[in-house]
């Protein structure tokens, strides 16, 4: 069943922005840690913990965003970073159906080389246009092909390993961390549905974006990339439809 943006309920919503606007008042948005002695970043200061699959049960907001916020968070200049868990949750309307906005944003990733610029480079193009085929088809919450998912996810594993043997220098150049981690979200998520079409779609998205990752210091670097993800995503979410709520889930 669909999970409902704070279950339809605005009460629900207008407490945690409350408890946001608390911590944030008192500086306690902080980097490096979930959640210690009252202090947090922008999952722990939501829901005082760090684990992501509570925001489905307290605010029907599936854990692949949660992970999404988490890292956009860690990777904000630290000036911007504060005001992103009350921007994050402020963007999400009561009864909005959420499922689908992970897979639109990986797409993006794996799309869009001014935020990914090594997505185009001859080893790994083609094993990253797999991976964004497969990805564009869930997004459109299509069922995703099986077939196609495997060999994608065969293909982005082949160019991770040519782009990880790349150097520069004399030395192997670092991965762009943020869109590896941005692409584990949907490989959380769908371990958690244990749907093994979307695990290899998940996996072909990891694989395919650490390697356009590690061959974009050839052509460029992150850059401001973090602050592009977070005007996506927030895109993203303020465009998702309204849920079914016939098929909420128990609260």
């Amino acid at each position: 069943m669909t999970l409902i943006a704070y279950h339809n309920d605005q009460s629900i919503k207008d407490a945690i922005l409350l408890q946001l606007q608390r911590h944030y008042d008192a500086d306690q948005i902080i980097k490096g840690l979930y959640w210690q002695e009252g202090k947090g970043c922008a999952v722990g200061c939501t829901i005082h913990s760090s684990d992501h699959m509570d925001y489905e049960r307290l605010f029907g907001i599936p854990a692949a965003l949660a992970r999404l916020e988490d890292t956009i968070f860690e990777g904000l200049p630290n000036d911007v970073a504060k005001d992103w868990p009350i921007q994050f949750m402020t963007a999400i309307q009561p009864g909005m159906d959420l499922s689908l906005v992970s897979w639109k944003f990986l797409h993006w990733l794996l799309t869009d080389e001014e935020v990914n610029p090594g997505i185009n480079h001859p080893l790994v193009k083609d094993a990253v246009a797999q991976a964004a085929q497969v990805i564009l088809a869930i997004s459109k919450g299509e069922p995703p092909d099986i077939e196609a998912a495997r060999a994608a996810a065969v293909a982005a594993a082949e160019a991770l390993e040519l782009a990880a043997h790349i150097r520069m220098s004399d030395m192997l150049i670092e991965p762009i961390e943020g869109p590896v981690r941005l692409a584990e979200a949907a490989w959380f998520a769908a371990d958690s549905a244990r749907a093994r079409s979307a695990r290899s779609a998940a996996m072909s998205t990891r694989s395919a974006a650490k390697s356009a990752a590690i061959l974009a210091k050839l052509v460029g670097s992150a850059g401001s990339a973090y602050a592009r993800m977070a005007d996506k995503l927030i895109e993203l979410i303020e465009a998702a439809p309204t849920a079914n709520t016939t098929t909420q889930e128990p609260k």
